[in-house]
């Protein structure tokens, strides 16, 4: 018995993959980067493990949320224009869901 290899189909899937992950980071990058620019900055309130290297404490959480909204606050931007980045980074997290469900159906119905 041998087994043979399809080079061709496996630079294919090589290709194909990088190409999938570089839009996933980059749309995903970009989405993040257009929802600050509009004024939503993501603030996640720290989880407390007992082996965590950095544990955060309620202070500091309550100063990084000041912190957020203050610079909210300084955003030049006008609303129209904050309304514009708030589209773009929803768009840019639909092109990131797209290609992950695209990824899905090539494996599912291509297989």
């Amino acid at each position: 018995m041998t087994v043979t290899i399809d080079w061709l189909a496996f630079l294919q899937v090589f290709v194909v993959a990088m190409a999938g992950a570089v839009v996933v980071v980059t749309f995903y990058a970009v989405g993040l980067r257009m929802l600050v620019r509009s004024g939503h900055a993501p603030v996640v309130s720290p989880a407390e493990f007992t082996d965590a290297i950095t544990v955060i404490t309620e202070k500091q959480a309550k100063r990084s949320a000041k912190a957020a909204a203050k610079a909210a606050k300084r955003n030049p931007l006008t609303q129209t224009q904050k309304r514009i980045a708030l589209v773009a980074a929803y768009a840019a997290f639909a092109v990131c869901a797209l290609a992950v469900l695209g990824g899905l159906l090539l494996i599912v119905f291509n297989h």
